[in-house]
C-alpha cells in the first residue's frame, strides 16, 4: 500500500497548484491533476484524494471566485492554507521573439496579474484556457511560433518550450494562497507529513 498522501488539484502537471503541494509533502505527496476545481471537490468527497488543494485569493487579481464557489458548495473542510509566491513566465518556441508573437493564452487568473504586460504589447491577443500548464502544453503542440503561454517555469521544462521573459506579474510580491481541503478533519497522519509553514486551521 502507498504511504503517499494523495492530493488533488485543478490543471495539469507543472501548474502552481502541483508545484504547491510539492513544496508542502515533497515527496510525501502524490499529486492528482484534474481538469475543473470541482472535480477536485469531488475527488476529496468520494476518497479517491486524501487532500484537496485550492487557490483561493490573489494578491494581484483577488479572490479566485469560481474556485471559492466550488469549495462553497462541497462539504469539505478546509483544514490549512499555503501561501506560494508566483512567476509568471511568457513561454514560447525556441528562436520566437515578444515582438513576432500574435496570442497570448494562460488561465483568467494568470492573465489578470499581468495586465500592466498585456496592456504594454496591445498586439497580443489574450487567450482565457483552463490552467497555465495546460497553455503551455496547447501552444508546445500547435508548433506555431506566433503562439505564447504564461506559465511557470517548469512548465517550460516540461513542454520544452522556451522562457521569453520571466517575471511579468505586475508585481514582485505576487502570492497565492491556496485552501487544504479535507472530508474530515481527523486526517492527522497526512497533517503530519505536512512541512513547516503550513498553516492548520483549528
Amino acid at each position: 500500500m502507498s504511504a503517499h498522501v494523495v492530493v488533488a488539484y485543478q490543471g495539469e502537471p507543472g501548474a502552481f497548484s502541483e508545484l504547491a503541494i510539492l513544496e508542502t509533502w515533497g515527496h510525501a505527496a502524490r499529486p492528482v491533476p484534474c481538469p475543473e476545481f470541482a472535480d477536485v471537490a469531488r475527488a476529496v468527497r468520494d476518497g479517491s484524494a486524501d487532500f484537496g488543494l485550492l487557490p483561493v485569493e490573489n494578491s494581484i487579481a483577488g479572490r479566485v471566485e469560481a474556485s471559492v464557489a466550488a469549495i462553497e458548495r462541497a462539504s469539505l473542510a478546509i483544514v490549512g492554507a499555503v501561501e506560494r509566491p508566483i512567476r509568471l513566465c511568457l513561454l514560447g518556441h525556441d528562436g520566437a521573439a515578444i515582438e513576432s508573437l500574435r496570442s497570448v493564452e494562460s488561465h483568467p487568473v494568470a492573465l489578470a496579474q499581468c495586465a500592466g504586460f498585456l496592456r504594454a504589447h496591445p498586439r497580443l491577443e489574450a487567450r482565457p484556457v483552463f490552467d497555465t500548464a495546460g497553455a503551455a502544453r496547447l501552444v508546445a503542440a500547435s508548433r506555431d511560433a506566433s503562439r505564447a503561454a504564461i506559465a511557470s517555469s517548469r512548465a517550460a521544462e516540461l513542454h520544452g518550450l522556451a522562457i521569453l521573459r520571466a517575471g511579468i506579474e505586475d508585481h514582485g510580491g505576487n502570492v497565492t494562497r491556496f485552501a487544504v481541503l479535507s472530508a474530515s478533519r481527523s486526517q492527522s497522519r497526512a497533517l503530519d507529513s505536512m512541512r513547516p509553514g503550513v498553516m492548520l486551521d483549528a
